[in-house]
């Protein structure tokens, strides 16, 4: 009977201590869950300050729980804008390169345009005055196109410099030849001897060698960074999808629930999640890295012998070289040329004919043919000698390609590399493999990594991938970079490509081959909210225009000295 009532004794003195025990848990404190709870700046009414019964649960692990519904739902909220913040941060340098280079590289080229102008325009006005203003729109015009085309104008370079030759023929034909009188259709008949007569020698054919491969290459590298800009930022701004949001909550804020706030997830199970939650973004990474070779290729003709400053810099002196050749061949040309077209009338009859553009008061103006031009008459600003600016603008602009090239090789397999950046040991995961979060406890997370890419997230065990339905947004920027590498492709090797629709990767022709009045070299971004590269050339190109206007009428002749002189000059 004693021993029986020991036993009882027992029994019952280890029931009440079981009892004591399991209260103890039932009864676990929530105060750390509440401090980290209103710490993200949500209120504490209706939150527990005890573990209770989890089984209303939708997200997190259903046992004993700090979280209520609305706390979980709440959590979820809160996971989904962390995740878009954090991708955002992540990819914050990527897209405050594109942004600030490309800002950088436009502002040095159009200062480049700027001074390489300046120069030439500066140095006639100051010697020649007047008679320059008259006679200057044939160069003013070549500008202004130039920077018409890098600007995203409507522009054929090959056509636009064709122009620029046969009126510049037009006008030595008549200086030359004063003593006759030519009509407008005399004129026209002139230029179609143009190609055949190659009054210039070589000099055109070369220079637009030169032009349009340096112009090419130029916008199109500057059009290049524009649209890693904006496809950086459209990328950035996540899609996030209700089974990512349910895994986020699960990862990020499911330790909360189970009363461990400040426990961070596994690093293999972050990686998880996020590769489920990128998969989209990952699929961009193949033609990001195809862009961005494409990029460093026509950067590479930046450098080389095309670039900007090889063209702009002796422009006056193939030019004046040109004007040089055609004197010298004045006579062998006019005989071509009366030949041809005909033998015109001499100056003095028909003179009066309305709307003919005549050489009538030539000997007013001409004179002083050969007057030499000194270099100590060469006009100076405050940094020095306006080509003196313009080198130093080239130099500096060279550095700036140098370093966009260097950040350009950092951003190859940026997409494929982001969720790794974003679970980066210590600051998102923990470094313990052991004590980690890996969705249910504290302890190691088993499963292997999945690979990056929509299709390689069927057998994701954290995010359930539908990857039978791609991202809309992420394909348009896929298609919006295979349009642009492939333009890229075309600048390196010289080639212009007109794209009428984005959807025609082929479509177009090079500049100058044939390109009808329906071409558009301003390039069209796939995707309804893209931007489109406009004509920005109306708001710089005022200055040059004013200029114009505000002198008296053009002569319908430029003077054989205002453009000798810059040979001259060339001859520094």
């Amino acid at each position: 009977m004693t021993a029986m009532w020991r036993v009882l004794v027992v029994f019952c003195t280890l029931s009440v201590l079981s009892l004591s025990y399991g209260g103890d848990i039932k009864a676990k404190s929530c105060s750390d869950v509440r401090q980290a709870y209103t710490a993200k700046g949500f209120s504490l009414v209706n939150v527990p300050h005890q573990e209770m019964s989890g089984e209303h649960l939708r997200v997190c692990p259903q046992g004993y729980t700090c979280c209520t519904s609305d706390m979980e739902d709440k959590l979820g909220q809160q996971s989904k804008l962390e995740f878009e913040n954090l991708v955002e941060e992540t990819s914050h340098t990527l897209r405050t390169t594109f942004v600030s280079r490309h800002k950088k590289f436009d502002e040095f080229f159009l200062e480049l345009l700027d001074n390489s102008e300046k120069s030439l325009n500066d140095m006639f006005t100051r010697t020649y005055g007047k008679l320059y203003m008259q006679n200057s729109e044939v160069f003013l015009d070549l500008f202004t196109e130039l920077k018409r085309y890098y600007t995203g104008g409507n522009v054929n370079l090959d056509e636009m410099l064709n122009d620029f030759w046969s009126r510049l023929l037009e006008r030595m034909f008549q200086l030359l030849n004063s003593q006759y009188h030519f009509t407008d259709d005399y004129l026209e008949c002139i230029s179609k001897y143009t190609d055949q007569l190659k009054p210039f020698g070589d000099v055109p054919r070369k220079l637009k060698a030169q032009v349009t491969r340096a112009f090419i290459a130029a916008r199109t590298f500057v059009q290049g960074l524009m649209v890693g800009r904006e496809v950086a930022n459209r990328v950035a701004k996540v899609n996030v999808a209700p089974a990512c949001i349910r895994a986020l909550t699960k990862m990020l804020y499911c330790p909360y629930c189970r009363g461990l706030p400040g426990l961070k997830p596994c690093q293999n199970y972050c990686q998880n999640v996020m590769r489920g939650c990128l998969a989209n973004q990952a699929d961009l990474d193949p033609e990001w890295n195809l862009f961005i070779d494409a990029m460093l290729l026509v950067a590479d003709r930046l450098q080389g012998p095309f670039n900007i400053e090889a063209v702009m810099d002796p422009i006056d002196v193939k030019i004046s070289e040109a004007i040089m050749t055609m004197q010298d061949n004045s006579m062998t040309v006019s005989a071509k040329v009366f030949q041809g077209c005909g033998q015109p009338k001499p100056s003095g009859m028909g003179s009066s004919s309305r709307g003919s553009r005549s050489a009538r008061g030539i000997s007013d103006v001409f004179n002083a043919r050969f007057r030499p031009y000194s270099p100590e008459e060469r006009p100076t600003t405050a940094a020095g000698t306006s080509l003196d600016r313009l080198r130093i603008v080239w130099r500096t602009m060279q550095h700036s390609v140098v370093d966009i090239k260097e950040k350009l090789k950092q951003s190859k397999k940026f997409w494929s590399k982001l969720p790794d950046e974003i679970c980066v040991k210590d600051k998102m995961t923990e470094s313990d493999e052991e004590q980690c979060w890996n969705s249910h406890a504290k302890a190691r997370y088993f499963p292997e990594v999945v690979k990056d890419g929509l299709t390689n997230q069927l057998n994701n065990p954290e995010v359930e991938v539908d990857i039978t339905r791609p991202d809309t947004l992420i394909r348009q920027q896929i298609m919006t970079l295979r349009v642009m590498t492939n333009k890229l492709k075309n600048a390196y090797n010289g080639n212009d490509i007109y794209f009428q629709d984005s959807s025609d990767e082929g479509s177009g022709s090079a500049s100058g081959n044939g390109c009808t009045d329906g071409c558009t070299t301003e390039f069209v971004f796939v995707g309804s909210e893209a931007p489109v590269l406009g004509d920005r050339s109306d708001e710089r190109s005022s200055a040059a225009a004013g200029g114009a206007s505000s002198s008296p009428g053009p002569s319908p002749f430029l003077t054989l000295t205002v453009l000798l002189a810059s040979l001259s000059w060339s001859r520094r």
